[in-house]
């Protein structure tokens, strides 16, 4: 009886032993939208204009969370790729915004990141001393494309904050990363009956249409854009 109890134990928790991939390499794009001679809308609380950098990745997205066979709890989130192998891809834990986590139960080693084995779809979580443990089939997840902040980008906004009489409200950001830095944040009334063409540290909007819920323009320029 003891022996069968451990091995049912053991091929819960030991898969194997396996390396670390770091392989992936993310796409850095710089932005700068919307578009230069555009006509956009933007509700209150929109973004009417941004520029900066961004990275692309390939992740893995849970919309749930979720446990794994033995032990461990795949909480809501994106996992972004690391690397990949003629048999796995593995996906690593963030702390951007929007990142999943895995929560350890009280006997489980360290989770360093989750593997998907090709094979058969099966995630399982990869610990920090190099072991794939805890491999489960049909948990619910789908691989997607995650934009996020460049962690050395510097990212500026525009942002609508409504309009009370003929004045409207927009709000300047400045981001480091993801982290709006609120020393760099910024307030401004404009006078819409004293013209319709507002800029801000470069940028230039023509205001078509403004209300108290949506604003209606057209970029003519961003930030650092011609």
């Amino acid at each position: 009886m003891y022996r069968i109890t451990f091995c049912l134990a053991a091929s819960f928790v030991v898969v194997g032993c396996a390396t670390p991939l770091t392989n992936y390499q993310p796409q850095i794009r710089q932005i700068s939208e919307p578009p230069i001679n555009t006509i956009n809308t933007a509700n209150i609380g929109d973004r009417m204009l941004s520029q900066g950098r961004v990275v692309d990745r390939e992740a893995l997205y849970f919309p749930v969370t979720q446990k794994t066979s033995f032990q461990h709890t795949i909480q809501q989130g994106y996992f972004p790729k690391r690397g990949e192998s003629d048999e796995y891809e593995q996906y690593g834990i963030s702390n951007e915004s929007g990142a999943g986590k895995v929560i350890d139960g009280p006997l489980s080693d360290p989770t360093q990141s989750l593997t998907l084995r090709k094979t058969d779809n099966a995630i399982c979580v990869f610990t920090m001393y190099n072991m794939n443990v805890d491999c489960k089939t049909g948990l619910d997840f789908e691989k997607r494309n995650w934009a996020t902040a460049d962690t050395n980008s510097f990212q500026q906004t525009l942002i609508y904050n409504g309009k009370v009489g003929s004045k409207i409200n927009i709000g300047y950001r400045e981001f480091s990363g993801d982290m709006a830095r609120s020393a760099f944040s910024n307030e401004v009334e404009y006078d819409l009956q004293d013209s319709n063409q507002i800029g801000y540290k470069g940028a230039l909007l023509d205001i078509v249409d403004a209300n108290n819920q949506m604003i209606k323009y057209k970029v003519l320029k961003n930030f650092n854009t011609q």
